[in-house]
């Protein structure tokens, strides 16, 4: 009887950084998650790599200027990986 292999455990960073974004339906900028909450950028990567979030480049206004930045948000994926964890 064949059985499907295990699916890969989050670490403990991954499972907060999923679980930050699955708090807010309109996710956080990646400058959010890095600064802010201390995560580790290729981690960030990871997680948009591994299809367990992503990112979308938006324009904000700061001020009177524009800027680019990149706002993470968790997807149907990263939702099953974290309630797999449980």
């Amino acid at each position: 009887m064949a059985t499907s292999p295990p699916k890969p455990r989050l670490t403990p960073e991954q499972r907060d950084a999923l679980e930050l974004l699955a708090s807010d339906p309109q996710g956080a900028t990646e400058e959010l998650l890095v600064l802010a909450h201390g995560f580790d950028g290729d981690m960030i990567a990871g997680l948009v790599h591994s299809g367990l979030a992503m990112g979308r480049r938006e324009n904000m206004k700061a001020g009177d200027r524009a800027i680019e930045v990149v706002r993470i948000r968790i997807t149907g994926a990263g939702r099953a990986a974290l309630a797999d964890q449980d």
